[in-house]
């Protein structure tokens, strides 16, 4: 056996080791169908969110985060099978934002991450996790603060008025502000039970 073989050999039995015996093959798949979840996700909960701006201004758009957020990642949720969220480096809504444990580990990876210069666009983490109640492939992707973020996300001074007023009627807790352009803000957290199978694709 040559040692381009052997090191092949070798990295697939690390990764099938430290997966609990998860193949490659499935944990690529699982890896795949959750990219391709959570870029759908983002590009229709931003858009979504660019219409409301438009239409409304920023105190209308605070209901896409409220109510569509959600009801995107539920319907994600029950196609797949899958527990499908965001949550925050600072929590807006602490019944829907706040990372488990887990989460709050890969968080802080990022943060150091970022840290040292890697690009946020391309920030992920994935995992096979075994808990009390059975084995997950677990995945997370991070989210930065983009510009279009900072009037609902930014400093006191940088939040309308009109917005400021809604937040602290319907987010007594909110802590998710003061943020600036490019820094971490949160991430979509997506976890897998190993015993569903992946969705087949159309």
């Amino acid at each position: 056996m040559d040692s381009k073989t052997l090191l092949g050999t070798f990295a697939a039995a690390v990764l099938a080791g430290g997966a609990g015996g998860v193949t490659a093959d499935d944990m690529s798949g699982r890896e795949q169908a959750a990219r391709d979840a959570t870029m759908a996700f983002l590009q229709q909960l931003g858009g979504t969110l660019k219409q409301e701006m438009k239409a409304g201004g920023p105190s209308s758009a605070i209901k896409v985060c409220r109510e569509v957020a959600p009801r995107l990642a539920g319907d994600i949720s029950r196609e797949n099978g899958w527990r499908v969220t965001r949550v925050g480096t600072r929590v807006r809504n602490p019944l829907l934002g706040m990372p488990d444990a887990w989460e709050q580990k890969v968080l802080d990876r990022f943060q150091d991450r970022v840290a040292k210069g890697e690009s946020m666009q391309t920030l992920s983490f994935s995992e096979v996790v075994s808990e009390p109640d059975g084995r997950y492939f677990r995945y997370m992707k991070a989210i930065g603060t983009q510009p279009l973020c900072l009037t609902c996300h930014g400093a006191p001074e940088q939040i309308p008025a009109s917005v400021r007023e809604v937040l602290s009627t319907d987010y007594p807790l909110d802590r998710a502000t003061g943020y600036k352009a490019g820094q971490l803000r949160g991430a979509v957290s997506i976890k897998q039970p190993l015993a569903i199978p992946l969705r087949a694709s159309d």
